[in-house]
């Protein structure tokens, strides 16, 4: 604990829900999206003697926490509103030192509480995050700097060597970038279930929304140059949809694109994944692909991911890909046991721990210093303003993840859903990210491929206002 740093008292955290739709269905693994909630946190503490109020907020979405094919969808979205509960019961009345002492102690007693519940912990410490997100915010904004200035700075106390014991006696400030990214290009997801061309979408199912819904109009409308590809398993389905988005890769960029694979889970066997990967290698149809790949995330599921099998077989896999955990990442410790395993690196999302992914983003920087390999991917659950996407890509820009997954502006329609005080809100205070379609839809601005982040960068937490969420139900 840093004794210089100011005390923080945590007096009260709120929670709000809100119902949401996307504009079509999303198909990731063994779920297919269509509606779930949205929650909002409002965390309100005393900094240095003087109130402070921090916001975060997420998605709650099925079948991403626990792959279940046989669980009830409520009963996980209700295990997912109590992880966020019990987070925001242990923080409040909480005195800290500084937010990263914060961030130990709540990880330590929502972690101590999920085990002994039996609850996995990538859904446990879904709520340790979203409390964090709120705290960072709440010191940002009573600090008055943005967060890649309090994290170069040292501010939030961050000790680096408590998650990776490699990095004793450095800080954050030497192994990020100097300054956050100014801009991110948008890696535009492609689910299991997207049509790929306009002549894909069956009459009833056509949007007229004003926003692109096959890829090839995406391409088109966004100017998009970076991607990533929903596969499964299945050979006789995935072969051939890998070929055909090939294909309207080729013809929608010229050949100018960058992508990554995301097996989410599917395969049980990394044997299974190696003769999937090799016959798919062996179709000169995929040639184009294979050489513009970037990496692959997550093929096997999480219950053999880290397990001795990958360890003996990955490290003598030579001509492997550059292979990322996302779902494994569920702990502190994830990351030392996939680069064991003979993986390239890991995933940032927030909902994972942002301070957890600041000291991973550290550690793999430190292995690409030393000439090894260390890949840390951007990556999103359709994560949506006016809180989520903002905070994420604030984190992102500091990190240095100039490649983003970005896929909330395309599954749901813009900032449509939210009162017109908040879209006015974002239009006012963060002109350059969002602006106003011809249809009247406030929707992410996606410009040549690429999301400008000025004013994310310059506010406190990403977000410039505080939204009131009074309009919306208690969690």
């Amino acid at each position: 604990m840093n004794s210089t740093a100011p005390v923080i008292r945590i007096l009260k955290v709120s929670l709000y829900r809100a119902e949401l739709r996307t504009r079509m269905p999303f198909r990731y693994g063994i779920a297919v999206m269509r509606d779930l909630p949205h929650v909002f946190i409002q965390l309100d503490a005393e900094i240095e003697g003087k109130a402070a109020r921090g916001i975060a907020a997420d998605h709650l979405p099925p079948k991403w926490f626990i792959k279940d094919p046989d669980r009830d969808l409520a009963a996980e979205i209700a295990d997912m509103a109590r992880v966020i509960r019990h987070a925001a019961q242990i923080a409040e009345g909480m005195e800290i030192a500084d937010p990263f002492s914060f961030w130990q102690q709540l990880y330590n007693a929502q972690g101590a509480w999920g085990a002994a519940e039996g609850l996995p912990p990538l859904l446990t410490h879904f709520g340790t995050s979203l409390i964090e997100r709120a705290l960072i915010d709440a010191f940002c904004r009573h600090r008055g700097k943005p967060f890649h200035d309090l994290l170069r700075g040292d501010a939030f106390g961050i000790n680096l060597e408590e998650i990776h014991p490699e990095l004793r006696g450095t800080q954050p400030r030497d192994w990020l970038p100097p300054r956050p990214a100014p801009v991110v290009y948008c890696r535009h997801t492609i689910g299991l279930s997207d049509p790929l061309e306009d002549a894909d979408i069956v009459a009833e199912d056509i949007l007229r929304d004003g926003l692109p819904q096959s890829l090839i109009a995406c391409i088109r409308h966004y100017g998009l140059s970076q991607f990533k590809i929903k596969f499964t398993s299945d050979r006789t389905q995935s072969l051939p949809r890998l070929q055909a988005i090939t294909d309207v890769l080729l013809r929608g960029t010229g050949g100018n694109f960058a992508a990554s694979l995301d097996g989410n889970e599917s395969f049980y066997d990394v044997g299974q994944f190696r003769d999937f990967w090799n016959e798919a290698r062996a179709l000169s149809e995929l040639a184009p692909l294979f050489k513009r790949l970037l990496f692959v995330e997550q093929p096997l599921h999480r219950s053999v991911a880290l397990g001795g099998e990958v360890r003996s077989v990955l490290p003598g896999w030579v001509d492997r890909p550059p292979i990322i955990i996302d779902e494994s990442d569920a702990e502190a410790g994830s990351l030392r046991r996939a680069l064991e395993c003979g993986y390239a690196g890991t995933s940032h999302k927030n909902c994972k721990g942002v301070f957890r992914g600041v000291a991973n983003a550290c550690r793999l920087a430190q292995l690409r210093r030393a000439g090894g390999v260390g890949l840390m991917s951007a990556e999103d659950l359709t994560t949506i303003g006016p809180v989520s996407l903002l905070q994420d890509l604030a984190v992102q820009a500091a990190l240095g993840n100039e490649s983003v997954e970005r896929n909330g502006h395309h599954y749901f329609r813009g900032l449509s859903f939210w009162l017109e005080v908040i879209q006015h809100q974002m239009l006012e205070h963060h002109g350059d990210l969002y602006g106003r379609t011809p249809e009247g839809v406030t929707a992410l601005r996606v410009e040549k491929g690429r999301i400008n982040l000025d004013t994310i960068n310059a506010a406190p937490f990403g977000v410039s206002p505080l939204p009131d969420l009074g309009a919306f139900a208690s969690l």
